[in-house]
C-alpha cells in the first residue's frame, strides 16, 4: 500500500480534478487540486455547423473529453451524419458513448496509438476528409500523419483553454501541505509548472514522484531533469491510479 503521508497535487480542470480526487479519497489517499488551466467554447455554432455540413461522410477524431463537450453544445451530436467516429482515450470515447455517438478507440491511448488503427490506413483513407475535434493548438502530429496517407485533415477547435495566474505563492503552498506526487496529463502541462519551479529548490525535481500520462510526456520531464517518473500510459482516471498505487506496492 501506499504510506499514508502520500499527498498528490492533481493539476486537471476543476470538474475533472475534483472526479480524481473522489477516487484517490475513496482509497484512502490525499490529493489537492490546483487546476492550471480551465476551458472556454471556441468553435461558434455557426462554424460548427457549417463544417458537419460541408464533410457529412468525413471521418472525426476526438482528441479528449472537452472536445466532445464543447462541439456537442455547438452543435447537437443528433445532427452529426458522419461515417466513422474515432476517440483517443477511453474517457473520451465514454463521453461520446453518453452523447449517444458510437465509436472505436484504439488500444494505446496516444496519438501514436490512434494511428495504428487499420480503418487510418492508407487504403482506407486516401482522397477522405478527416474532421479533428480538439482545442486551441495542440500538436499537430495526427494531421501530419493522415496528410501523407493522402487525406484531407481539417480541424474544429471546439474549446480553448484559459491558463490561471499560478506563482511562487502556489510552489509554497504545496511544500507547506507536503505534495510529494504530481499528475500531468500534457506537455504544455508539464512545461508551465517545471518553469514555476526551476527557481525554486531542488526537491521537485528529485524527490517529488511525477506521474505523467504517456510516453511521450515521460520522454520531455527526464529532459527537463525530473528523476522520478512514472508513465500511466492514459490521462483517465483508472490509469492514473492504477499508475499510483503500483508505485506505492513496489516501494513498501
Amino acid at each position: 500500500m501506499l504510506s499514508s503521508n502520500t499527498q498528490v497535487l492533481i493539476t486537471r480542470p476543476e470538474k475533472a480534478g475534483r472526479a480524481l480526487a473522489q477516487q484517490l479519497k475513496s482509497i484512502g489517499i490525499d490529493s489537492h487540486c490546483q487546476p492550471f488551466f480551465d476551458y472556454q467554447a471556441l468553435a461558434s455554432k455557426t462554424t460548427t455547423e457549417k463544417l458537419v455540413k460541408q464533410y457529412p461522410q468525413a471521418t472525426v477524431i476526438f482528441v479528449s473529453v472537452a472536445a466532445v463537450e464543447f462541439a456537442h453544445r455547438a452543435v447537437h451530436f443528433s445532427q452529426w451524419q458522419q461515417k466513422r467516429v474515432i476517440a483517443i482515450g477511453s474517457a473520451t470515447l465514454a463521453a461520446l458513448k453518453s452523447r449517444g455517438l458510437n465509436a472505436v478507440s484504439p488500444e494505446l491511448h496516444t496519438s501514436e496509438g490512434l494511428l495504428t488503427l487499420n480503418i487510418l490506413d492508407e487504403e482506407m483513407i486516401s482522397g477522405e476528409t478527416i474532421i479533428i475535434v480538439r482545442g486551441d493548438g495542440g500538436r499537430e502530429h495526427i494531421a501530419e500523419q493522415l496528410s501523407l496517407r493522402s487525406a484531407k485533415v481539417c480541424y474544429l477547435e471546439s474549446y480553448k483553454k484559459v491558463w490561471q495566474p499560478i506563482t511562487q505563492k502556489h510552489v509554497q503552498q504545496w511544500r507547506n501541505q507536503r505534495i510529494n506526487c504530481i499528475v500531468i496529463t500534457s506537455n504544455a502541462l508539464l512545461e508551465s509548472i517545471v518553469h514555476l519551479i526551476k527557481n525554486s529548490e531542488s526537491y521537485w525535481q528529485t524527490n517529488c514522484l511525477w506521474v505523467v500520462a504517456s510516453k511521450r510526456i515521460a520522454a520531455q520531464a527526464k529532459q527537463l531533469g525530473l528523476l522520478n517518473i512514472i508513465n500511466a500510459n492514459g490521462a483517465n482516471d483508472q490509469a492514473m491510479l492504477s499508475a499510483i498505487t503500483s508505485y506505492g506496492k513496489n516501494n513498501d
